[in-house]
């Protein structure tokens, strides 16, 4: 059913944007894909904050839920491959005065008899963060003059993919409905995906009126289906303009 708007369209290509961390770190690209030949990437690290910050790097591994959350495992799901053991970083620890700029390397080592099929992992980067143990000047009778100083400490990770021998991905949308709830509208949908590679994309929705031209109403940029599920529920919410009537056929 359309409901008055055209079916989303997925459009596969990557985005050359910028990732940020609370605190200041700027990271380009927020996704790494080694194409057939690639050994080598550069990532440009930014630190936009006024302060000098450290910075670690490592790897993480992510199970993708149907949601689009991620859960931190430690053993691939049937059909995972983790892409760590494949690669190297260095350096791993990352000094940026204000404003700063600096280029890690992350390579890929390429090994032969490789099982067929997509290998991904997620590079971490997490700031460090100077702690200085709580004292207490004199011995005090009651807790009432202790405080805790709690700091939360943001991270923030991006996928790092390469693929090995024949791969193959299909990929279709379903279960579209538009949902209104107390004047607010959104639609959703499903991602279905099949083969033993990861979709990525930019999601958009168009209206069009029953005369005159289109228009964009939404559009989520950005949205991953990995091989670890292979449906992803999507909900979208629309910008509801005078000029659109929802309950046109």
């Amino acid at each position: 059913e359309s409901v008055g708007y055209k079916r989303q369209i997925l459009c596969f290509s990557s985005l050359e944007t910028y990732a940020q961390v609370n605190g200041g770190l700027m990271v380009n690209p927020k996704r790494i894909v080694f194409e057939d030949g690639e050994t080598k990437k550069n990532i440009t690290l930014i630190n936009s904050s006024e302060e000098t910050s450290v910075y670690t790097v490592s790897f993480t591994e992510n199970r993708m839920n149907q949601d689009g959350s991620f859960t931190e495992i430690t053993d691939p799901d049937p059909g995972q491959l983790f892409a760590n053991p494949h690669l190297r970083i260095y350096p791993r620890r990352i000094t940026l005065g204000p404003l700063e700029t600096q280029t890690i390397m992350l390579q890929r080592r390429r090994k032969s008899n490789m099982q067929t099929g997509e290998y991904r992992s997620h590079l971490y980067f997490r700031p460090e963060i100077d702690v200085t143990p709580l004292t207490i000047d004199r011995p005090r009778d009651t807790v009432q003059g202790l405080s805790v100083d709690l700091r939360a400490i943001y991270g923030m990770s991006i996928p790092v993919i390469f693929r090995s021998g024949e791969v193959s991905l299909t990929t279709t949308l379903s279960d579209l409905k538009l949902k209104s709830v107390e004047g607010a509208h959104s639609i959703t949908l499903l991602i279905n995906r099949k083969g033993n590679s990861s979709v990525y994309g930019d999601l958009t929705v168009e209206y069009y009126p029953l005369n005159g031209k289109s228009f964009r109403v939404a559009a989520l940029n950005g949205l991953a289906v990995y091989t670890t599920i292979e449906k992803r529920y999507v909900n979208i919410n629309l910008k509801v303009l005078p000029e659109m009537n929802l309950h046109e056929e």
